[in-house]
């Protein structure tokens, strides 16, 4: 495989500590998705959905000329959800929506279903996570 790009980050003290980027560009103080103890920060499955949201929505871009297809306003919005599994094994849920404008929804589902099949994100969770695909249609004269 070519790599077009590579980043590492460290993370200390696990959900309750601090994770950075290892350039120094972001960090964050790190809290547990159970948070009692009101500390502020951030946890890892809303770093996930970011990078998930922004991935996705890469990718629909990238794929929509190849479909023909010109949607005039997206976005994506990527839940995660974690939990435990029967066998005790945690795990994360997901749902990915895409609000897209002036495509129909046999165009919209098209267009969905390709970049999962093309993110990076999507294909390193398939086959492990759970992810529902939904689509919200809107037209222009909507915003």
């Amino acid at each position: 495989m070519k790599i077009f790009y590579k980043t590492s980050a460290t993370a200390t003290g696990g959900r309750d500590g601090h994770t950075q980027v290892d350039d120094h560009s972001i960090g964050f103080d790190l809290v547990g998705f159970q948070n009692e103890s009101g500390k502020q920060g951030t946890n890892p499955e809303q770093l996930f959905a970011m990078g998930y949201a922004a991935c996705f929505d890469s990718a629909m871009n990238h794929v929509a000329p190849t479909l023909g297809l010109k949607p005039t306003k997206s976005s994506t919005n990527v839940a995660v959800g974690i939990g435990q599994k029967v066998d005790g094994v945690f795990s994360l849920d997901l749902d990915i929506t895409i609000t897209v404008a002036d495509l129909n929804e046999e165009e919209a589902r098209t267009l969905i279903q390709r970049a999962h099949e093309v993110c990076p994100y999507s294909n390193a969770v398939r086959g492990n996570v759970e992810v529902r695909l939904h689509v919200n249609l809107i037209q222009t004269f909507d915003l």
